[in-house]
Order: C-alpha cells, then structure tokens, then sequence
C-alpha cells in the first residue's frame, strides 16, 4: 500500500490535468489538481528545507572537509528565511495601516529586498562570470578539427564570432551589394536564423517526445524512481 497509493494519486493527478488541457468542460477538475500540487510543493519546501539543515549541521558538527562552507549556507539560510517569514523591515501596506506584516515582504528598500540585490545577485552574477571561463575552456578543447563534424562546428563558431565584432565587418566590407549575403555579419545572420533555428526546433521535438514518452511511464506506474528504491 505504501507504493501502491502513491502511484494510484500521480495517475489520478496526471491523467486529470490531461483531460482538463484537452476538455474544457473538466477545467475545474484540473484547477483542484493544481491546488493539491500546490500544497504538497509547500510541503516538499519545508522537507527539503529540514533537510539542508539535516545534512550541513552533521558536517558541522562532525568537523568534515568544507564544514567552514556549511556553517555560511546555514547561516545564509536561517537568516534570509527570519527576514522573510517575519518580514523584518516590512512598513504597513496603505490598505491596512493598522497592521504592520501587512505591507509585501519584497517592496523596495525591505531587508529582504536588500539580501536579494545586494547578496543573492551578484553572488549569481559571480557565478555565471566564472562559468564563462569553463565554457570557453571546453569550447577550445572541442574545437579541434580532428573530423568533418568537427571542422564544420568550428568554422559555423568562428564565423558567428567574428560576425559579432567590428573585424567582421570590416573585413568583408568590401563586398558589393549583389553579395551582401557573403558579408560575415549576414553569414551570422542567416546561421542563426536558419539553421540554428532548424537545429534548435529538432532538439525541441525530442525533448517533447522524450517528456511525453516518462510521463507516460510515471503515470501508468512503469518508472518508479520518484517512490525511492525498489520496485515492490
């Protein structure tokens, strides 16, 4: 029963919320799953959030390596949910003055607003700066032309890069209009427009049909990994 419940409830969910997208007599039907989905994602937040805590206070406490960078993601995580649960700094809404949470927890100039431009933001914005650095680490180590594929993905690289700087431009500014398409900046142009479209919507296909095809399973209960291990 502990297994058998809980695919019984995902079918029942994921097979109502397809009839709703399809009938719209039954969109009420679906609006209720949505709402159920809803409680159990609050419910989720909270295991996941005694969980963090769970498995960085163990570290703490068993002084493992990089226990020093648990003691900064728990401290982070107590602070920025007290700021907002108790909406520290949060003046009355000009609807109900008389109340002081009443006023929204994310307003401008609010501690929480505050962690999230001064704190959250650029600690993301850091990161995505690094990961330039790998991106283009790996990309010099893919483009090596040791194959056809290979050839053909570094020469459609370099042209959409050299089509994005002013040497581009300049280079093949000498073209006359009759060949204006040659020119690298409308090379980059046709490119990215055709062929990276045609390449971006074939991808897009498969991710749809590889979605529906483990939607499938998880609703007629053949992919059981959502239910922990073991299949009985």
């Amino acid at each position: 029963m502990k297994r058998t419940v809980p695919l019984l409830i995902t079918a029942f969910g994921g097979f109502v919320l397809i009839i709703a997208y399809f009938i719209p007599a039954t969109q009420g039907w679906g609006e209720t799953v949505a709402i159920w989905f809803d409680v159990l994602a609050s419910i989720a937040f909270i295991l996941g959030g005694a969980n963090l805590l769970k498995i960085h206070l163990k570290k703490m406490s068993d002084r493992q390596s990089g226990w020093g960078f648990s003691a900064v993601t728990v401290s982070a995580f107590l602070i920025t949910l007290t700021v907002g649960l108790a909406k520290v700094g949060v003046h009355p809404s000009l609807n109900f003055p008389d109340y002081t949470w009443s006023g929204s927890y994310r307003e401008m100039g609010s501690p929480f607003w505050w962690l999230y431009e001064y704190a959250f933001k650029p600690l993301t914005a850091t990161m995505f700066a690094m990961l330039a650095f790998y991106v283009a680490s790996a990309a010099f180590r893919a483009f090596r032309a040791k194959n056809i594929e290979a050839i053909l993905l570094l020469g459609t690289a370099f042209i959409i890069l050299l089509g994005r700087t002013f040497a581009g431009v300049f280079l093949t500014s000498w073209l006359p209009d009759s060949l204006s398409g040659l020119r690298i900046e409308n090379l980059t142009v046709t490119i990215m427009q055709v062929f990276n479209t045609a390449g971006n919507r074939a991808i897009m296909i498969g991710i749809a049909l590889g979605i529906a095809s483990t939607s499938l399973k998880v609703l007629l209960g053949v992919d059981r990994s959502y239910l922990g291990g073991g299949e009985d």
